[in-house]
C-alpha cells in the first residue's frame, strides 16, 4: 500500500505567539504519561518537535540512549538544535519529515512519541501506522493531544465563545480534527493497534500570572499569527472579528475569577513482541 502525505496546513506556524507556548512545554508537564516507561538507554523519536524543549528533556532522561526529533518544517528545527546546544544535550539530532512516510526502516525505535501532532495532520490513522512500523517490538507510541472542544473557562463571555467556534472552523478547514483528544483511541485502533492505554490530563491556567500568559499569547495569535492570516484569507473571520476575539481574550485574563483548563487525550500503546 503506498503512503499517504501530507495535506493538512499546520494551522498555528511558529509566530512568536505560538512559540511562547511551545517553548514552555516540559517532558513533565506534557508526557508525564509516558515517563515511567523510559529507560536509560532508550532509543526515541519524537515527532513534531517544533522547538525541542521536549525533545531535549527526553534526551536528558534517556543519558545512555538518544532521541531524534523531526519535524515537517524545517525552519523550527535551527531553533530546536540551538535549545539542545545551550542545555548541553548531544545526544539529540533533528531531521525534516512527514508523519505519513518516516524514513526510517521498521522496528527502529524503542519509542515513538508525538505531542499535540495529531489534530493537525491529514490523516491521523496512517500516522499511527507509520509510528507503529517503525517502533521496535516491546517497544511504546506516545501520543497526546488536546480537545479543544472540552476546553472550560470561567467567566463565561460570548467573545470567547466566537473564539472557540472560530478555531474550530479555522482548524478543520485546514484539514486538521482540533478534537483530536478524544479520537486518539479511535485512530489507533483503525491503525490495527490493540494494546493501547489510555488516560487524560489538564493545564489549567488559574492564577494572576498564569491568566495573564495565557490570555496574552492568545490575544497575540488571533491578531499576527499564520493562524490569523488563514482565518482572514479563508473568509472565516474579518479582522475586526479577530481584533474582538483578541480583545475578549485579554478581558478574560483580566478577571480575578479567571480559571481555564486544557483537556488533553493521551495514548500509550505497546508494540506485540
Amino acid at each position: 500500500m503506498s503512503k499517504s502525505q501530507e495535506t493538512a496546513v499546520y494551522t498555528h506556524g511558529h509566530h512568536e505567539s505560538v512559540l511562547r507556548s511551545h517553548t514552555w512545554r516540559t517532558a513533565a508537564n506534557s508526557a508525564a504519561y509516558l515517563l515511567d516507561s523510559l529507560k536509560p538507554h532508550m532509543k526515541i523519536l519524537d515527532i513534531g518537535c517544533g522547538p525541542g524543549t521536549i525533545t531535549a528533556d527526553l534526551a536528558e532522561l534517556v543519558p545512555d540512549g538518544h532521541v531524534t526529533g523531526v519535524d515537517h518544517a524545517p525552519a523550527i528545527l535551527d531553533r530546536a538544535r540551538a535549545v539542545a546546544t545551550e542545555r548541553g544535550v548531544d545526544n539529540v539530532g533533528f531531521a525534516v519529515a512527514d508523519i505519513h512516510a518516516l524514513d526510517y526502516p521498521d522496528d527502529t525505535f524503542c519509542v515513538v512519541h508525538a505531542h499535540q501532532v495529531l489534530q493537525h495532520v491529514g490523516d491521523p490513522v496512517q500516522a499511527l501506522r507509520e509510528m507503529y512500523r517503525v517502533t521496535r517490538p516491546g517497544g511504546f507510541i506516545a501520543v497526546r493531544d488536546s480537545d479543544y472542544s472540552a476546553m472550560t473557562w470561567y467567566p463565561q463571555s460570548r467573545g470567547m465563545d466566537n473564539w472557540l467556534d472560530l478555531y474550530l472552523r479555522v482548524a478543520r478547514a485546514n484539514g486538521g480534527e482540533p478534537d483530536a483528544g478524544r479520537r486518539l483511541t479511535s485512530w489507533a485502533l483503525a491503525a490495527g493497534i490493540r494494546e493501547i492505554t489510555a488516560t487524560s490530563s489538564t493545564w489549567t491556567f488559574a492564577t494572576e500570572d498564569e491568566r495573564e500568559w495565557w490570555s496574552g499569547l492568545w490575544a497575540d495569535r488571533t491578531l499576527a499569527s499564520a493562524y490569523a492570516e488563514r482565518a482572514t484569507g479563508g473568509g472565516h473571520a474579518t479582522t475586526e472579528q479577530l481584533r474582538a476575539v483578541s480583545d475578549a481574550w485579554r478581558e478574560w485574563g483580566r478577571q480575578q475569577d479567571g480559571w481555564f483548563s486544557v483537556l488533553h487525550g493521551e495514548i500509550l500503546c505497546r508494540k506485540e513482541v
